[in-house]
């Protein structure tokens, strides 16, 4: 696990599987007809029960750049926070869509006042993006994101799935973040001891 800061909010990189982290909320990268069938989408609709996406498919189409907010079923999140990246289920995509995805999440978790969100690696399964530059374009919304009109978020995870999506992530946060005044790069060797992130 790697932690950086900016702007006072904690960015987050870890490997493991998104459908258990315990944030407020986590996010799927969807598609404009909200349906759930395979990559995140479906591993959400199976551990979460398929009430996510009926929930979801209440709001369909939702175009990329928007995002929509449901329950999350059985998960341990609070909340599911789709956020399409193509329009069609299987499309391939370019790294605007991602970034519109990502902004649309920020600015939704703002207005429910979610403070932690994870995000997997939006665009980097059918959609075609690498995962360093779906990593990048994330941090990158992030950096530019306004948090003075959004006191309730304090944390953002990136969940990476396989060791190398986490060493991907990992070297796209130092990149970004190795210029920045705040930034703080601790691997947490207390999580072999039991602690969890909140401990620290």
């Amino acid at each position: 696990m790697e932690l950086f800061e900016i702007k006072n909010i904690r960015v987050v990189v870890k490997r493991g599987d998104i459908t258990e982290e315990d944030c407020d909320a986590i996010v799927n990268p969807a598609n404009s007809l909200m349906i759930m069938g395979g990559g995140v989408a479906g591993a959400i609709k199976r551990k979460g029960g398929s009430v996510i996406e009926k929930e979801a498919r209440r709001y369909a189409p939702v175009p990329v750049g928007k995002a929509v907010l449901t329950s999350a079923g059985n998960l341990k999140a609070r909340y599911v926070i789709h956020a399409p990246t193509m329009k069609k289920p299987a499309m391939r995509i370019n790294i605007n869509n991602v970034r519109k995805a990502a902004k649309a999440v920020l600015d939704l978790a703002c207005t429910h006042a979610i403070a932690c969100i994870a995000f997997p690696a939006l665009g980097a399964g059918v959609g075609g993006i690498p995962v360093e530059d779906s990593a990048a374009a994330i941090i990158e919304e992030i950096r530019n994101f306004d948090f003075s009109k959004c006191p309730s978020i304090r944390e953002i995870r990136l969940i990476a799935w396989s060791e190398k999506d986490y060493e991907g992530m990992i070297a796209t946060g130092k990149s970004w973040f190795k210029h920045s005044p705040r930034i703080i790069n601790i691997f947490f060797a207390c999580i072999s001891q039991g602690l969890s992130f909140k401990n620290i």
